[in-house]
C-alpha cells in the first residue's frame, strides 16, 4: 500500500481511541492527524457531522463511526480477525462493543468534567493546541473553554450530574474490579487476541479513565491487571495468537456480562420504548440523538439518565450477527444465554434502523 489510511482524531477522544488501537492491532497502515478547526469544517463537508475520529482510504473516501469503520476494513485485512467465527464468541463480542461504547459513557464523562484537574492539565492545554496550534495561548484557552462548556452542557442527558455521582464511581469502580480480575487471567477479553468487544471497551478505559489524570491515578492504577490491558491495546500485540478454543466465554467475564444482559439491556429496553413514543422523523431525518428521560438501576441503585436512540442502532448489530448464524450456531447461542439467565435478550424487539451519520432513522427497505 504506497498510501496509507489518515485518522483525523485526538488523544483525548473516547472513539478516536477505539479506532486508534484496531488500527495499530490489525497493522494497517496509517497516519494520524490532530484535528484542527479547518480539519472540523472539512470533516461536516465529508460527512455530514462535525465529529472524530475520521478515517480517510488511501482511495480518498471518508469514512465516519468506529463501528462502520471496522465493518469496512475486516475484510480487506483478513489477518488476525477482530469478529470471532465462533458463535458464542462472536455474540458476546458484539454485545460487548456495544457495552463499552454505550454503557461507559456516564462514568467517562463523570470522571473527566467532575475534576477540575483533568480540564487544567490536559483538556485545556492539549485541546487547545489541536484546534489552534498557532495561536496565542490565551485564544486557545478562550476557544477550549467554550467547546468545553458546550460538552458540560450534555451531562445531564448521560446522568452525569452531582446527586448521582456516588452511584457512577460505585458502579465503576466495580467493573474496573471484575475487569482487573478477569485480565489477571486473560490477555484480552476473549483470549489472547483482542476482538471488537476490547476495541469498544478501550474507547472510554483508555482516553478518559485510563489518561486524565484523577481516574488514571485513582480508579485505573490500583488495578494493575486492567492498567496492563489498557498499555496491551496501544501496542500491537496478539496477531499471531488467538481466541479461547471451543468457543469458550471465560468464566472471569460473568461480572461483566451480567451487567451486559442485566442492567445494559434494561437500558436498551426504556430505550425502545422511549423512541416508540417519539415521533416518526421525516424522510432523510434521523431521530434526535437525545430522547426522554428515562430510570434504570445502575449497580443496584437507581439511576436516570436519557435514552439515546444511537444505542438501538448498536445492538442491533449484535441481534443481526446472531440472525446471520446457522441454526446449529444460534441453538449454541441461545443454550449458553439460557445458562447466563439472559435469554430474554433474544426476545427483545429492536426497531430496525439505519445510521445517518451521528443519527439513527427507520431502516428504509427496497421495494
Amino acid at each position: 500500500m504506497s498510501t496509507p489510511y489518515r485518522l483525523y482524531g485526538w488523544e483525548l477522544s473516547l472513539y478516536s481511541g477505539k479506532l486508534r488501537a484496531y488500527l495499530r492491532h490489525k497493522r494497517i497502515p496509517f497516519v494520524e492527524k490532530r484535528v484542527d478547526l479547518s480539519d472540523l469544517r472539512q470533516i461536516r463537508r465529508r460527512t455530514g457531522a462535525q465529529v472524530m475520529p475520521v478515517l480517510v482510504t488511501p482511495d480518498g473516501q471518508w469514512l465516519q463511526d468506529t463501528s462502520d469503520i471496522m465493518d469496512a476494513l475486516e475484510p480487506l485485512f483478513p489477518a488476525a480477525p477482530a469478529v470471532p467465527t465462533s458463535p458464542r464468541q462472536r455474540f458476546a463480542a458484539y454485545m460487548l462493543e456495544a457495552w463499552g461504547d454505550e454503557f461507559w459513557l456516564p462514568s467517562a464523562m463523570h470522571y473527566r468534567w467532575h475534576f477540575e484537574e483533568n480540564y487544567q492539565t490536559i483538556f485545556r492545554p492539549e485541546g487547545g493546541d489541536n484546534l489552534l496550534p498557532r495561536a496565542p495561548r490565551w485564544l486557545k484557552d478562550l476557544l477550549i473553554a467554550r467547546i468545553a462548556g458546550a460538552m458540560r452542557a450534555l451531562l445531564p442527558g448521560l446522568g452525569v450530574e452531582r446527586s448521582q455521582s456516588g452511584t457512577i464511581e460505585a458502579w465503576s469502580e466495580h467493573l474496573c474490579d471484575a475487569l482487573d480480575a478477569h485480565f489477571a487471567q486473560h490477555r484480552y477479553l476473549l483470549g489472547d487476541r483482542p476482538s471488537i468487544g476490547d476495541y469498544g471497551l478501550i474507547g472510554p478505559l483508555y482516553a478518559h479513565l485510563g489518561r486524565d489524570p484523577y481516574p488514571a491515578r485513582t480508579l485505573i492504577g490500583p488495578r494493575v491487571h486492567l492498567a496492563g490491558w489498557i498499555q496491551r491495546m496501544q501496542k500491537p500485540d496478539g496477531q499471531d495468537a488467538d481466541f479461547l478454543p471451543d468457543d469458550a466465554i471465560p468464566k472471569t467475564l460473568e461480572p461483566i456480562l451480567q451487567s451486559v444482559f442485566g442492567e445494559f439491556w434494561d437500558y436498551v429496553k426504556a430505550t425502545r420504548d422511549a423512541l416508540d413514543k417519539t415521533p416518526m422523523p421525516p424522510a432523510g431525518k434521523g431521530y434526535p440523538r437525545l430522547l426522554e428521560p428515562v430510570e434504570i438501576r445502575l449497580g443496584g441503585q437507581p439511576f436516570r439518565l436519557g435514552a439515546r436512540s444511537f444505542c438501538l442502532w448498536m445492538v442491533q448489530r449484535a441481534l443481526d450477527a446472531y440472525q446471520g448464524m446457522g441454526d446449529d450456531e444460534r441453538r449454541s447461542v441461545e443454550q449458553w444465554l439460557t445458562e447466563l439467565d439472559a435469554s430474554h435478550v433474544l426476545r427483545t424487539d429492536v426497531p430496525r434502523l439505519q445510521r445517518m451519520a451521528l443519527h439513527v432513522a427507520p431502516q428504509v427497505t427496497a421495494g
